[in-house]
């Protein structure tokens, strides 16, 4: 079936809202959609597509990469190249697109981690993928505990002085970590722009580390993943496990299955059900709302298996922000009140 050439809508940016990342002068928005799951090779091109066309409709300028990111491997930015090069041609300009290494992409000892041969290597590659001469983002995907810091910040900051990236960030880094990441890109003339952390209702590491006191005091972008907890904060679970679920199908990428859809968290979703209804929203709006309420956090990463689930989640952002009341009534049915 052939597609009607593809030209954004003029009114893209008028009901647009964009944060600040850290001390930058780059604005994100809100959400970001983030190419994880759902744009590889098994998945319908043209889902991917009408997806990637409706969320930049809506203001979107954010798409989140991994070279990793498939399955198979390397495939999401095989399809998001395709779409650079038709359908986004004219508006690369208005996009940030961002990639990722250090999980494995390929055999032998240099296929992931931090070294500079791995973190390099993997840049030209997914340039080659996208069809980009730079990503706007590239960040080290997870700490590396053997490789120094030196080594992995300097081919982040190397990567920027040869043109391929416009900015370096790291994911999965605890407080610690990221502060040794930050000094290391200091003492190189580098700057780190952003940090992305997993963080939602059911998972607040970030909290009790430190790490976001940490992102503010260095003027760092905080931009969280999985806010959703890959589907458990939304009613889809309340009922049990739909057999159609990624739960129950497991995650082609291998972290999520029947073990992250706990009775646990489920019963609390449960808890946090009727403060959604008062408030009328579904508990998605619920958990996205939370995630956004901190303005050290710029944007939170979201997937999305069709249309109206990319829609849902930028529904999210129209309502009024949670009140101090709503949050207190959260924190006590999460148990933290």
């Amino acid at each position: 079936m052939s597609q009607e050439p593809y030209v954004a809508r003029s009114d893209r940016y008028e009901r647009a809202a964009y944060r600040r990342c850290g001390r930058s002068g780059l604005l994100l928005p809100p959400i970001s959609l983030g190419l994880w799951q759902n744009f590889g090779g098994l998945d319908a091109f043209e889902t991917g597509r009408a997806i990637v066309r409706r969320a930049f409709d809506r203001g979107v300028t954010h798409f989140d990469l991994a070279n990793n990111y498939g399955p198979p491997p390397g495939a999401a930015e095989e399809g998001f190249g395709r779409l650079l090069a038709t359908d986004l041609k004219p508006y690369r300009d208005e996009l940030i697109v961002s990639s990722k290494a250090g999980y494995r992409m390929w055999p032998g000892p240099y296929g992931e981690w931090g070294s500079r041969k791995n973190l390099l290597a993997s840049l030209d590659a997914s340039l080659k993928r996208l069809g980009l001469d730079y990503v706007d983002v590239f960040y080290h995907h997870r700490p590396d505990p053997d490789t120094p810091i030196e080594e992995t910040m300097s081919a982040l900051a190397d990567a920027v002085k040869q043109g391929k990236a416009l900015y370096v960030g790291i994911s999965n880094y605890r407080a610690v970590e990221a502060r040794a990441a930050f000094a290391a890109l200091r003492r190189l003339g580098a700057r780190c722009l952003i940090h992305q952390p997993r963080y939602s209702m059911l998972d607040r590491w970030i909290e009790r580390d430190g790490l976001l006191d940490a992102l503010a005091e260095e003027g760092v972008g905080c931009i969280v993943f999985s806010p959703l907890a890959q589907g458990v904060l939304t009613d889809k679970y309340l009922a049990g496990v739909p057999a159609d679920s990624r739960a129950q199908r497991g995650s082609r990428g291998g972290s999520m299955g029947k073990e992250g859809v706990t009775e646990a968290r489920i019963a609390l979703v449960r808890r946090l059900e009727p403060i959604a209804r008062r408030l009328g929203i579904p508990i998605a709006h619920l958990a996205l709302q939370w995630a956004l309420r901190d303005e050290r956090v710029t944007s939170a990463v979201v997937g999305a298996r069709t249309v109206a689930q990319i829609d849902d989640c930028l529904d999210a952002l129209a309502g009024p922000r949670l009140a101090a009341s709503d949050l207190a009534e959260i924190e006590t049915a999460l148990g933290a009140g």
